[in-house]
């Protein structure tokens, strides 16, 4: 398995609503609705981190999931949003990428 990093784009607004996180690209205004679990991977993705450690700390350290279920479920979220934009996807770390990008603001 090569490895992934995974990072928001800077394209995009997010904003947390109690439990909910709501993700919209600027490229092409598609809303997401996360689930807990997505909240998790996307609030996680800083550039830095690969995607394998995410699902392993992350996920399958607070969701009761087994880890390669877990991996293929997150890849497959991954891929999803990096379609739209959302999340920039890289086998090194993502440079210029850290906690803050793509905390857009909605006014």
């Amino acid at each position: 398995m090569s490895e992934k990093y995974i990072a928001r784009s800077p394209a995009v607004a997010a904003r947390r609503f109690d439990e909910e996180m709501m993700v919209m690209s600027s490229v092409d205004s598609t809303l997401f609705n996360l689930s807990e679990v997505a909240a998790v991977i996307w609030e996680s993705a800083d550039g830095q981190t690969p995607l394998s450690q995410i699902v392993r700390d992350q996920v399958c350290a607070v969701f009761d999931v087994a880890p390669d279920e877990a991996y293929r479920d997150a890849e497959a979220f991954v891929e999803d949003l990096a379609r739209h934009g959302i999340l920039l996807v890289s086998a090194s770390p993502v440079q210029g990428s850290g906690s803050s990008a793509g905390e857009g603001a909605w006014a």
